[in-house]
């Protein structure tokens, strides 16, 4: 009974937090810190060794200075920057297997130390010692497999710079929710990205992101009609077969 209830104990959970939802759409979640996170972690690279700016005497020119004006593009903590995420991905696979294997064995004992005399007396006459043990088998398999998959996806979102690298590298983070009737959906997106791929009008390109993460889901009526139960899920996980 204990193991049924710790088995339980999620699915109940799950339960009560649909209910509590009855008659009302899902809720957006509150805008927050993306560094108070729990998950959120700093994030190291490998880095150059830091060099001093040089300046030159009587000359308002900085090294590393892309203009004299002040520049608009995300440099700091806490700016913000556009990420256009535009994904076309088709892929096509294909795969046939086939295996066929036959086998046959024999193993007899005609003589042996004249011990075979003695087995004739213990074993019934029809037994032929040269022909003790005699197996055979036959197995054949084949498989076929095809996946098509055809994705687009074309999406503006707003991050935060999180964190300034050591090497100027910006660390952002954005996230986006949008809910049409009861249907919530979540667009989130993070990544590492350099200054010069911002572009003049504080866009960057999701294909310039390293470690890039975006994710783009829901939930609502549709998505929980379209989800199996839970105890479907748990029993997937547990059978066999």
């Amino acid at each position: 009974m204990r193991l049924v209830s710790i088995l339980l104990l999620p699915a109940l959970l799950g339960a009560c937090e649909r209910l509590s939802e009855i008659g009302r759409p899902p809720q957006m979640a509150a805008i927050e810190n993306p560094t108070a996170d729990p998950r959120w972690r700093p994030i190291s690279m490998p880095m150059p060794a830091p060099q001093e700016p040089t300046t030159n005497a009587n000359s308002l020119w900085r090294s590393g200075s892309r203009t004299f004006l002040r520049d608009q593009r995300a440099a700091a903590v806490g700016d913000l920057v556009t990420v256009l995420v535009s994904i076309q991905d088709t892929a096509q696979l294909q795969n046939t297997t086939e295996r066929e294997r036959t086998g046959r064995d024999a193993l007899g004992i005609p003589r042996l130390l004249g011990l075979d005399s003695s087995l004739l007396r213990l074993l019934p006459n029809s037994i032929d010692p040269s022909r003790m043990v005699e197996t055979s088998g036959s197995q054949v398999s084949s498989g076929s497999g095809t996946t098509r998959r055809n994705e687009t996806i074309t999406l503006r979102v707003a991050g935060t710079v999180a964190q300034v690298l050591p090497n100027g590298n910006l660390v952002i983070a954005g996230r986006q929710q949008v809910r049409v009737n009861a249907e919530l959906r979540d667009l989130q997106v993070s990544g590492i990205i350099r200054p010069q791929d911002i572009a003049s009008d504080n866009t960057v390109k999701h294909d310039r992101l390293a470690e890039a993460r975006i994710a783009y889901g829901g939930r609502g009526t549709l998505s929980d009609l379209q989800q199996p139960r839970v105890g479907q899920q748990l029993l997937d996980i547990i059978l066999p077969f």
